[in-house]
């Protein structure tokens, strides 16, 4: 772990130049994996995420299927290469619980009625951490969702806020994360419902508030990233299903001979 900076931020800027309202550079890529139904590579700043969906496919055992519904299962793992010393492989507690948290994010937007009898297999696995991976595989996750054609009320966009030198700061880096004062990971529907809502540390209820609010603003960025990242992409493949078709009938004349 690095040594803690005497100071966050300075002349209103933070470590790595950010403003305190300031998401870190986003890059997304979709349709990644040709054997998924719905695949995702997202970075975020030094984090490098990579989102598989399978199904809806036949749940087994059998007797986990429920009658009217589909089950939404989510796997949030670690490499172990993916920090700077080496983990353990296999699931830890905390990758239990961040499974488990993003699961409920996805529940209320899944129209899982349409799929009764299966399961809905949703694989996150973070590559490079660097900070805020739980709410960077929500958003890769999500974005597999939409790629697999999963019915959805809408996207989930997700970032975290936290406090550092006493200020409220959006999207925290690696060294506000591990030495800040507080972290308020947040997942929200395009609408603002909220599906997910975590805090580490300390607030007073006047930031509490003040961080939801910044929280909102960056879900909102956040979901334009995705929304134009999937209007890439399908608007590629339209374009060349169109480009690929004959223009022409073979044998048949383009226009007229005597023009």
């Amino acid at each position: 772990m690095s040594e803690k900076p005497e100071h966050f931020i300075v002349d209103g800027k933070r470590l790595d130049g950010r403003r305190v309202d300031e998401l870190r550079p986003i890059k997304i890529e979709i349709g990644v994996l040709g054997r998924a139904d719905g695949s995702c590579y997202l970075e975020w700043g030094n984090n490098k995420v990579l989102a598989a969906v399978y199904g809806p496919r036949e749940l087994h055992p059998r007797h986990r299927q429920k009658m009217t519904r589909s089950v939404v299962q989510f796997r949030y793992n670690m490499a172990s290469f993916s920090v700077d010393e080496r983990t353990r492989p296999g699931p830890s507690r905390r990758s239990i619980e961040i499974s488990k948290v993003s699961r409920e994010a996805f529940e209320p937007v899944v129209f899982t009625k349409f799929f009764p009898k299966t399961a809905i297999d949703v694989f996150v696995e973070i590559l490079q951490a660097g900070a805020g991976t739980r709410t960077a595989g929500i958003n890769a996750a999500s974005l597999a969702l939409a790629d697999a054609g999963i019915p959805m009320r809408g996207l989930v966009s997700a970032c975290a806020v936290g406090k550092v030198d006493g200020e409220i700061v959006l999207d925290l880096m690696k060294e506000e994360d591990n030495y800040g004062e507080a972290d308020l990971p947040v997942a929200m529907t395009a609408g603002r419902q909220i599906t997910l809502l975590q805090m580490d540390g300390h607030l007073t209820t006047e930031e509490f508030y003040r961080a939801l609010e910044l929280a909102k603003t960056g879900c909102d960025q956040v979901y334009e990233l995705q929304r134009q990242a999937l209007i890439e992409k399908y608007s590629k493949e339209y374009t060349t299903e169109i480009e690929d078709e004959d223009p022409a009938p073979a044998g048949e004349p383009e226009g007229d001979a005597d023009e």
